[in-house]
């Protein structure tokens, strides 16, 4: 079975486990996360693997971490996670990346995240849930971080801390490759 079933099933079987738990019909879950009533029921049978925007949707509104829902088992209380099983998220053809390191539930989602973005290149993201947090710490390069539409530079070796339930972006704008490694904490929300 390759890396990409694995995911896609361990997504599905996530997915409806804690749709279960939070007892959420498909259509609360389809309403609260902005996707289709059918994309969950693709998801949910392992017939699809999502974009990284619709995994986030859905375990904002689950209140769990991407982590959670791509865990191909329940973890015992320590883990520790191998460079290889770490997940990369998305890439570019020039070399940028994230990289989910680890993450848990406490009591909320926690994710620590690993990015590397090359000159020019950036992401953005939609608003997450009222009351998540980011944290970052830069360790190359510098990073144009835009919350709600005002630009902040943080340069190597420096840190920044930001509410990130308004539409934020991590670009780039410099010579050479930035790298930083973030914190991520959403408030359980049932």
């Amino acid at each position: 079975m390759s890396d990409l079933d694995l995911l896609t099933q361990s997504l599905g079987r996530n997915v409806k486990r804690w749709r279960a738990e939070r007892g959420f019909t498909l259509d609360a879950l389809a309403s609260r996360a902005g996707v289709s009533r059918g994309m969950l029921i693709q998801i949910e049978q392992a017939r699809t693997n999502p974009s990284l925007g619709t995994v986030v949707k859905i375990g904002d509104a689950l209140g769990v971490s991407i982590t959670t829902l791509l865990d191909y088992e329940q973890g015992p209380k320590v883990r520790v996670v191998p460079p290889e099983e770490a997940v990369r998220l998305w890439k570019t053809e020039t070399g940028s990346y994230n990289q989910l390191l680890a993450g848990t539930e406490a009591p909320g989602p926690l994710e620590m995240w690993f990015w590397r973005l090359m000159p020019g290149e950036g992401s953005g993201s939609d608003p997450h849930p009222s009351g998540t947090v980011e944290l970052l710490h830069v360790t190359a390069g510098e990073l144009t971080l835009v919350v709600a539409d005002v630009e902040h530079l943080v340069p190597a070796g420096a840190s920044a801390t930001f509410e990130a339930d308004a539409p934020h972006a991590y670009r780039n704008e410099g010579t050479e490759p930035m790298e930083l490694t973030m914190a991520v904490s959403v408030p359980f929300v049932r």
